[in-house]
């Protein structure tokens, strides 16, 4: 998967001057991006914060491990009957 330009905190800090009241197509013209994205960025994540954003990367870790182990078991009982 191609790794963007921005890092999810840069995004998120583009956003908040986005609430704050800047219009799109002066944030896009200044951070050399497409008015569209900065629409996509905001459904994506409207109303977070770095905080939040560090946080749902560590529960998607934890769900992504709990996959694998699952993953594992239901390969260890098809392998037992």
């Amino acid at each position: 998967m191609r790794k963007g330009r921005f890092s999810e905190s840069q995004i998120v800090q583009i956003l908040a001057e986005y609430d704050a009241g800047a219009a799109p197509e002066e944030l896009a013209r200044r951070h050399g991006i497409h008015a569209n994205t900065i629409r996509l960025w905001r459904s994506k994540y409207a109303g977070m914060s770095t905080s939040d954003l560090a946080r749902l990367k560590q529960l998607e870790a934890e769900c992504a491990q709990m996959q694998r182990i699952i993953a594992r078991q239901t390969v260890k009982i098809d392998a037992m009957t």
